[in-house]
């Protein structure tokens, strides 16, 4: 007979105990261990180990992978050139961000590659339906399954054997095997291995949807991002009309590209040229402001800056920076202080990247200086002119003068 034994998981990492701990010596995180029964049953295992021999690379030959165009040019773009059948992706994003839009409008714009399976644990079937009517999804071969037992699923999988299965979302999925509860490491990683194995060995492509942390990770174990072949961020303000969909990971393509989108009645409409849509609007010339040209993937994107000087009235000045790190901010500052000789010390500084998007690229250090000057000298920059450059901290040019 097997003999079943408890092993303690931490919540947050996933380090094992064979005894409950208050505080996890890996993490450090209190209260978070969950029990789980191992079994050491061979059968629970999979059986007897079978016999396997390595072969030379060089028998094998590469298969092209079959790809399935989404109907958005630019998600196509991000995926490296759509969906890869049999492929297993991870969608994460913050609540309100447009996750289950755009999936949902991806499954209306697969109609006719074959059957969709719309898998959620979050909302009902009346819910789902709603959407789908303000989005105008007409559909017929999308089928809905209001269900968190991944054992239901795999049943109504195999018996349907859908061409696409979302997954919405992981965190709301368990299995009866594991006694910890939904979206703990252990039920995470669980779900995640036998959807997997599932999608490979049917070959069936698989979105799955993720909830993220406060800190923009997506909740769970860390290995889920390892499991999964691709992983696509979708990221905003929420108040904001715009959303970059961003791949951290891609087996099948690069992880460089972005795709640009824009919330509407009815759903995401792709960007295909976002330049045009952030500097629209840009008719005047106004001081602190000023066009910068960041690269992404591989196309320049041109993007609008605005920044604010204006006296402080308390004796430490504010540093605020929206959609950019404020680290840079400060430090670029300190730069303009000590080499251009700009007495900002008694200046509240204001920066802004105009639609509410979030850019890492260090060529905007150019601009941001550029724009912190012109507001504190009260000097537009000449229409028409575009800035990239990354700024140093020890050089200076002979030819620059601050006033």
């Amino acid at each position: 007979m097997a003999k079943v034994k408890s092993v303690f998981v931490c919540n947050e990492c996933g380090y094992e105990s064979p005894k409950w701990m208050g505080k996890c010596s890996a993490c450090g995180a209190w209260n978070s261990f969950f029990e789980q029964k191992v079994s050491n049953d061979p059968n629970s295992k999979g059986g007897p180990k079978r016999k396997v021999c390595a072969e030379a690379l060089n028998k094998f030959v590469g298969k092209e992978n079959a790809r399935t165009k989404t109907g958005f040019d630019e998600l196509d773009r991000v995926l490296g050139g759509g969906l890869v059948k049999g492929s297993l992706v991870l969608l994460g994003g913050e609540p309100g961000i447009g996750k289950s839009t755009l999936i949902l409008q991806l499954c209306n714009k697969v109609k006719g590659e074959g059957k969709v399976l719309y898998v959620s644990g979050e909302e009902s079937a009346e819910q789902i339906k709603l959407r789908a009517d303000r989005l105008e999804i007409n559909n017929d071969d999308i089928f809905f399954l209001g269900e968190t037992d991944i054992d239901l699923i795999e049943e109504n999988i195999t018996s349907i054997m859908p061409k696409l299965v979302i997954i919405d979302s992981i965190q709301t999925m368990y299995s009866d095997d594991i006694t910890s509860a939904a979206g703990s490491v252990s039920q995470v990683r669980e779900i995640t291995s036998r959807i997997m194995k599932m999608c490979k060995q049917k070959e069936i492509t698989t979105i799955i949807i993720g909830h993220v942390t406060k800190d923009g990770n997506i909740a769970g174990p860390r290995v889920l991002e390892h499991m999964v072949d691709t992983v696509l961020y979708l990221e905003g303000e929420r108040y904001f009309s715009y959303r970059i969909l961003r791949s951290v990971k891609n087996r099948f393509g690069s992880t460089n590209e972005i795709g640009m989108f824009e919330m509407e009645n009815l759903g995401m409409k792709e960007i295909i040229d976002p330049s045009s849509v952030l500097i629209s609007e840009r008719e005047d010339n106004p001081t602190g402001a000023v066009v910068v040209a960041s690269m992404e993937g591989t196309r320049p994107i041109l993007i609008e800056l605005q920044a604010l000087c204006s006296q402080s009235v308390f004796g430490l000045p504010r540093r605020t920076a929206n959609g950019i790190d404020y680290n840079k901010l400060t430090l670029l500052i300190a730069v303009l202080e000590k080499k251009a000789g700009f007495m900002l010390g008694n200046q509240d500084v204001y920066l802004n990247i105009v639609g509410g998007i979030k850019v890492n690229e260090p060529a905007l250090d150019l601009g941001i200086i550029l724009a912190a000057a012109s507001s504190f000298k009260n000097k537009s920059i000449p229409q028409g002119v575009v800035v990239m450059g990354e700024v140093g901290l020890t050089r200076r040019s002979k030819k620059y003068k601050s006033n």
